[in-house]
């Protein structure tokens, strides 16, 4: 792995991440599949991509993401658009770069790299060596555009594991997303514990470890762990999901299948209590994920003002 601070302006202080993407994308009138989701608006209207990319900044991101969460290969071939997966990633290294030049602070770009067989499913993690040339191949599209890699919604320590060796030649720092279990405090979706999984991935000398796309109480749960660490950066972005099924898939038939409930209470305001909690727990990386928007960005910023 390489150096944490190689080519990278991060000083140690309090970053913000920013907020999901299919959330708002559905809210400005763009389709979002449950095949490929927000990658499709790369496509259809890469505009809308960079505007929330902006409204983000502007709201107080700290960090942005690369829309590239989508671009998964597997499901690129159901929408028959497997032969444009170089092209879709080149375009999502491309829109958040112009987004971030176009802002007179300093606004580094997280390349997304997500599970690559259905999030949330440790049950359907592929195969080590096959992980590992999948990243390779998105990671060397994205490399020109991005400040480091955020490998999101990690479900099991194999799979964690897997998408740091594929980082381990990558002349990017990395940090890596685990999402935990809605029911069971301070375990991986696999049912295996965090503990366990920290204490393997801090042997990669990663650049932060965090938790995301997950109830925001378990990121609670899990920041006394996870800042203790050791790695430069830790902290959390959760969702705004009621919960999600041990079985679920985006793109399944099932009743559970598809899109996910949304919580009524989890407002910008409520959100960014949880936020301020992390920060004082010993976080130094907040921000959102799924059902989240630039309106909880800015009310993270507001209050982390006044910290």
């Amino acid at each position: 792995m390489v150096d944490h601070t190689k080519n990278l302006n991060l000083d140690g202080t309090v970053k913000i991440l920013d907020a999901g993407m299919g959330k708002t994308l559905a809210m400005k009138g763009v389709d979002v599949p449950n095949t490929i989701w927000s990658a499709s608006a790369l496509l259809a209207a890469p505009d809308v991509v960079q505007e929330i990319h902006s409204e983000n900044i502007q709201a107080g991101a700290d960090i942005i993401t690369t829309n590239s969460y989508g671009i998964i290969l597997s499901d690129l071939k159901k929408e028959g658009l497997a032969d444009r997966f170089d092209e879709l990633n080149l375009l999502a290294g491309e829109i958040a770069q112009k987004a971030s030049k176009a802002s007179e602070r300093n606004i580094l770009v997280a390349g997304s790299l997500p599970p690559q067989n259905g999030s949330f499913r440790p049950d359907r993690v592929l195969d080590e060596p096959l992980l590992i040339d999948l990243y390779n191949r998105q990671m060397h599209l994205l490399e020109p555009y991005v400040d480091f890699f955020l490998f999101e919604t990690m479900s099991s320590i194999n799979e964690a594991q897997a998408a740091l060796k594929a980082a381990h030649n990558s002349s990017k720092p990395v940090m890596i997303g685990l999402t935990l279990d809605d029911y069971e405090p301070n375990h991986l979706r696999s049912g295996e514990s965090l503990t366990d999984c920290i204490e393997l991935l801090i042997s990669f000398a990663p650049l932060g470890i965090l938790a995301n796309c997950c109830l925001p109480e378990r990121i609670t749960d899990a920041m006394t762990s996870l800042a203790g660490s050791g790695v430069p950066y830790v902290g959390g972005y959760g969702n705004a999901f009621s919960c999600v099924p041990k079985d679920w898939l985006l793109d399944g038939s099932k009743s559970t299948d598809g899109s996910l409930q949304m919580r009524n209470d989890l407002t910008p305001s409520f959100y960014a209590d949880f936020a301020l909690k992390w920060l004082g727990q010993g976080a130094n990386i907040v921000g959102g994920c799924c059902g989240t928007t630039a309106q909880h960005v800015h009310s993270i910023s507001s209050r982390l003002a006044n910290f």
